[in-house]
C-alpha cells in the first residue's frame, strides 16, 4: 500500500526508534527514583527536553511533556483561563480548529466562559482583523491552529499574537502540523503556549508536549506525584519522550530539505490529478500551505467511494479523528463548501519517506478510480 495520509499520523523514523530502544529494554528505570536506573531515565528526559526546546527556540524549563497533543491542548485551554479568571472570562477561537481545541472550548463554555468563534475565508485563512474585532477587555486567551490539519493552510499567527497581546490576552497555537513542515520559533511567532505532537513528526503515538512561556501560570489538570514541575502528574513515558526529543533534533537537521522535496512531490501529484480530472479543485490556499498537504475535491466523486475503489492508496476523507462519521467536514463547510462538495473532497498527505515512484503510481490509481466513478460519460481525459 502507498501511504499518503501523513496528516493522520507519520511512521516512526528508524533513527527515532533506535534512540528509544534502550529505554524499552535495559534502561527501564522510573525517573523519579533516586538510584542509578532512575537517574539515567531522568537524564534522558532532560536531554529530550533540551532537544524539543531547541527545535522551537524555547528554554528547556518551558517544555512540559504530556501524553498526547490533545492533553497538551487541554492543559493550555483549561489551565490558563482557570489561572487568569480574575482577568476575564472570554476565549477567542476560530472555525478551523482541531477537535481537541473545539472540545476544550466546549468545556469552557459549559463552565460559564464566553467563547467566540471567528469565521474563516474561502482560502482557508483567518483574517486577523476578525480576531481583533472579537477580542474584548475580558479576553484571557486566543487559541488557533497554526497549520490546519485537514487543508494545511498556514495561519497568520504573528499578527494575531500582536493584537492579542495589545489587548492583554495570551495566545495558544496548535503546532502539530506546522512544526514538522516549517520553522516554528516561539519568540518570532509571539506564542505564549504551543502544542507539539509526537506522531505528526515521526515520533511514536502517545507523546506530546506543551510549551509554556516563562511567567505564564497554568492550573494543572492532573494532580499526583508532582512530575513536570507539578503541571502534569504521572510517571513519565521515558521511551516516548526520548523519541520525541530525537524527532525534534532530526527536524532541525533535515526539515528544510524534506520540505523542498515533499513540495515537488505534491505539485507533481496535483498536476497529475488536474490532467486526468480537469474539474479537480484545491480546497484552501495552495500558496499559504504546508508542503505535504493536498486537499482536493473531485466533483461527482464521493471520497468514501474513491477510497474504496483505490484500496492500494492510503488517503482520507477528512481528519482521522472523524473517521467513521457520515457528516461532512466542519472545516470544509467553514470555508464555504456545500455538504456535497465536502463529501467529494479527499486529503492527501505526503511525508519524509514518500518516493516519486509512489507519487506517480498513486496519481495513476487515483485518477483511474475517479474516472470510473464519474457519473457523466466522457468527463476527464
Amino acid at each position: 500500500m502507498i501511504y499518503l495520509d501523513h496528516q493522520a499520523t507519520t511512521p516512526v523514523d528508524p533513527r527515532v526508534l533506535q534512540a528509544m530502544l534502550p529505554y524499552l529494554t535495559g534502561e527501564f528505570g522510573n525517573p523519579s527514583s533516586s538510584h542509578a536506573h532512575g537517574r539515567r531515565a531522568a537524564t534522558a528526559i532532560e536531554r529530550a527536553r533540551e532537544q524539543v526546546a531547541h527545535a522551537i527556540g524555547a528554554r528547556p524549563t518551558e517544555i512540559v511533556f504530556t501524553g498526547s497533543g490533545t492533553e497538551a491542548t487541554y492543559l493550555a485551554l483549561l489551565g490558563l483561563p482557570a489561572a487568569r479568571r480574575d482577568h476575564g472570562d472570554h476565549i477567542v477561537t476560530t472555525a478551523l480548529e482541531h477537535p481537541a481545541t473545539a472540545g476544550a472550548c466546549g468545556v469552557l463554555a459549559d463552565a460559564g466562559y464566553k467563547v467566540t468563534t471567528v469565521p474563516v475565508g474561502p482560502d482557508g485563512l483567518v483574517d486577523p482583523t476578525d480576531v481583533e474585532a472579537a477580542v474584548t477587555d475580558r479576553t484571557v486567551l486566543v487559541t488557533m491552529i497554526h497549520a490546519q490539519n485537514e487543508i494545511g493552510t498556514v495561519q497568520p499567527v504573528t499578527e494575531v499574537a500582536e493584537l492579542a497581546h495589545r489587548h492583554g490576552a495570551l495566545l495558544h497555537i496548535d503546532a502539530a502540523h506546522s512544526l514538522p513542515a516549517m520553522p516554528v520559533d516561539v519568540a518570532a511567532l509571539g506564542a505564549d503556549l504551543v502544542t507539539v505532537v509526537g506522531h505528526k513528526m515521526y515520533a511514536p503515538k502517545g507523546i506530546g508536549a506543551l510549551y509554556v512561556r516563562e511567567g505564564v501560570d497554568l492550573v494543572p489538570q492532573f494532580l499526583g506525584g508532582g512530575q513536570e514541575r507539578g503541571l502534569r502528574a504521572a510517571t513519565e513515558n521515558v521511551p516516548g519522550i526520548v523519541g520525541l526529543g530525537r524527532a525534534a533534533q532530526l527536524l532541525g537537521e533535515q526539515r528544510e530539505a524534506d520540505a523542498a522535496r515533499i513540495l515537488r512531490l505534491r505539485d507533481r501529484l496535483h498536476e497529475r490529478l488536474e490532467e486526468a480530472i480537469p474539474e479537480c479543485a484545491v480546497n484552501g490556499s495552495l500558496t499559504q500551505r504546508i508542503p505535504g498537504n493536498l486537499n482536493v475535491r473531485l466533483p461527482g466523486v464521493p471520497a468514501d467511494q474513491l477510497m474504496e475503489a483505490v484500496p492500494d492508496v492510503a488517503i482520507s476523507a477528512g481528519a482521522a479523528c472523524h473517521a467513521g462519521s457520515t457528516e461532512p467536514s466542519a472545516v470544509l463547510l467553514a470555508i464555504g463548501l456545500s455538504p456535497e462538495q465536502a463529501r467529494c473532497s479527499v486529503r492527501i498527505g505526503i511525508g519524509r519517506f514518500t518516493t516519486q515512484a509512489e507519487i506517480d503510481e498513486a496519481g495513476g490509481l487515483l485518477a483511474d478510480g475517479a474516472r470510473k466513478l464519474l457519473p457523466a460519460a466522457g468527463r476527464g481525459r
